[in-house]
């Protein structure tokens, strides 16, 4: 073969790894690098560059697979031996081996080789100016390690600069790289909310892409997210997607990493066999890989089950034994945030044993490592990044606004601000059609004016019109404060959505939330007095429900956004079932905000539920139902 046809055997080689066939990608390369060592070639120093860069992608491509199959010391033997090549022959293809070098370091826990061959890579590109995508990998590399290590704001500030690059660039691939790096920080300091948001962004790109590997990365990174709130179903099954993905893809450490996931989450539902066999599972392949990191996690996630009081198992020596190697490693690591979490359960496990002054002494350090970990400087830091990405996304939209302006469809954009939520109709501006969306977890309310034909028999048409008008403008007010989505007014009736056209996790915490202001706080002004019939009374029927919908929008000439489904119908069966001055809800609303406030550790809320029983609910059958109430203390503050 001439090397035009062995640069075709790396480039389908490297398109193999991409796909995870490991084994096919060994194979041509073998053959590229047996094809070009063969004895009758002419000697290094004789050949052209053309021919020296050949060789040089064949080197980098196998340290590449090893890299990406979990073989990180031979991957290091690989890439040592590719600068050695690379120093004598090709000088300038430097950083390129000094990032692989990084990234293999990385790997195997050795951060500060890492970041000094990431240095130096920057810092060439500096002297010589090179902004491409591979500076911009660069940054992204070594923003991960210093997450790694818990210097959040470094990682932040790197990440940054690589986002704003990656956009300018278009990189697509990239791009979903880091934002869910900038996810997992998140993750770790708050808000989690933030983090979410990080990652659906990042599953759209790698999904657009079709990059399982990546997708498999977003599932394991909604794995924690659920766990952290407590909706481990959740968390076990996005590990077991991620794990599923991984392992049709050969892709060794990322296998063990959701191994690790779903002990983990076996471990917090208390199945601790479970827990026992994947965590030890994961350590079996860490240690297969010798990835430092790796082995260490497990040891910790090992003694922490052994130092469960209600596991069968309890183990103190057990536990102590593997928390302490553990321990150990992280320090050898270096990495701050990981030590912090080995220290917390081994002080627990110390006080529980009657071992105080050890206990007390594990704690302080616990606690110092905390406040660096979790530093003023690094929530600054995240803070001042979101405030800037939300101004280039809004000066963004105002580019969006000039050009439809400049089409003259300034008045359309208008309206459409008007009548639609902002986000849909973003998306009308920008051309799209046919919007329509499914949402699998929302929460509904109806509210209707109790009365209202009779307090309206009497009123004037234009007093009936600004009677209206002044309540809904107030339950306007009211649903734009905590984060809902007015639907639509049916007559007296009034809908509204919270979890869309944005999702949001508290979408339950924001529809209650807005559902009591909406009772204790409109008043009927005096100017309506006059009207109500002798007897009457004011008052607001509200109803709530939670479940999936479709949304979309309807119309050619008017257009409505609008929400569909058997929720829709449930949540305005609560509505007229309720009472007036009363909050109806569904049993289903009730289990999911029991559990909300479970998952974020919200004993304040100081909400009643008060059993309604079950009742004949038209459309719907038997339903098991509750009024929503809170003391009269917690309503005057």
């Amino acid at each position: 073969m001439n090397y035009t046809e062995l640069q075709a055997q790396i480039d389908l080689a490297d398109t193999e790894i991409e796909n995870g066939n490991f084994e096919a990608a060994l194979t041509l390369i073998t053959d590229v690098l047996t094809e070009l060592d063969n004895p009758e070639n002419p000697p290094h120093a004789e050949r052209d560059s053309s021919e020296l860069t050949v060789q040089f992608n064949a080197f980098y491509s196998h340290g590449m697979l090893e890299t990406k199959r979990g073989d990180y010391h031979e991957a290091l033997r690989i890439a040592e031996n590719t600068l050695k090549f690379t120093e004598e022959y090709l000088p300038q293809n430097i950083t390129s081996i000094w990032n692989t070098l990084g990234i293999t370091h990385w790997k195997l826990g050795n951060f500060d080789k890492s970041l000094e061959f990431y240095s130096k890579v920057l810092a060439d590109d500096e002297l010589k100016g090179r902004r491409g995508r591979s500076h911009a990998g660069t940054l992204v590399n070594t923003g991960i390690v210093y997450a790694t290590i818990g210097s959040y704001d470094k990682a932040l500030d790197y990440f940054e600069q690589a986002l704003t690059l990656l956009t300018t660039l278009d990189e697509t691939t990239f791009r979903a790289n880091v934002l869910l790096a900038i996810s997992d920080v998140y993750i770790k300091i708050g808000p989690i909310d933030k983090s979410t948001e990080y990652l659906a962004m990042a599953l759209a790109l790698y999904e657009t892409l079709g990059y399982r590997s990546g997708i498999g990365r977003v599932m394991l990174a909604l794995g924690q997210v659920y766990n952290s709130q407590g909706d481990y179903n959740q968390g076990l099954e996005h590990f077991g997607k991620a794990l599923a993905t991984f392992q049709e893809l050969g892709e060794t450490l990322s296998i063990a990493t959701a191994l690790g996931g779903v002990g983990e989450t076996s471990r917090l539902m208390g199945s601790y066999s479970d827990a026992l066999e994947h965590f030890g599972r994961a350590l079996a392949l860490h240690e297969e890989l010798g990835n430092k990191e790796g082995i260490g996690i497990e040891f910790a996630n090992l003694g922490i089950v052994y130092a469960t009081h209600d596991f069968e198992g309890y183990d103190p020596a057990k536990a102590e034994e593997y928390l302490v190697r553990a321990l150990a490693i992280s320090k050898d690591l270096g990495i701050k945030h990981m030590t912090y979490e080995i220290l917390k359960p081994l002080a627990a496990l110390y006080q529980h044993e009657g071992r105080w002054q050890e206990a007390f002494e594990q704690y302080q350090l616990s606690i110092t490592l905390r406040d660096e970990v979790q530093s003023i400087e690094a929530k600054k830091q995240s803070e001042h990044m979101e405030l800037r990405r939300q101004t280039a996304e809004r000066e963004k939209e105002i580019e969006i606004a000039k050009a439809t302006a400049a089409a003259k469809l300034s008045a359309t954009t208008n309206l459409l601000h008007k009548v639609l939520p902002e986000s849909i109709s973003t998306r009308m501006i920008e051309g799209e059609e046919n919007i329509a969306d499914f949402f699998p977890n929302v929460s509904i309310l109806f509210a209707d004016i109790a009365g209202f034909t009779p307090i309206s028999a009497d009123m004037p048409a234009f007093v009936v019109i600004r009677f209206l008008n002044h309540i809904f403008r107030e339950f306007d007010r009211i649903m734009q404060k905590h984060g809902c989505e007015k639907i639509k007014t049916i007559g007296d009736g009034y809908m509204a959505i919270a979890g869309a056209p944005i999702e949001c996790a508290d979408h339950a915490e924001r529809i209650m939330a807005a559902a009591f202001e909406m009772q204790e706080t409109i008043q009927l002004p005096e100017e309506f007095g006059e009207y109500l019939p002798e007897g009457a009374s004011f008052g607001i029927r509200i109803g709530l429900h939670t479940g999936s919908v479709v949304a979309g929008v309807i119309g050619d000439e008017r257009f409505v956004w609008d929400v569909y489904s058997d929720a829709v119908n449930t949540a305005a069966r609560m509505e007229s079932h309720g009472e007036a001055d009363k909050i109806h809800v569904t049993h289903d609303f009730v289990r999911l905000l029991q559990n909300r406030f479970a998952a974020t550790k919200n004993t304040a809320h100081g909400i009643e539920f008060v059993k309604r029983g079950e009742m004949e609910i038209k459309g719907k059958g038997m339903m098991k139902t509750y009024f929503l109430e809170r003391p009269l203390l917690m309503v005057n503050g």
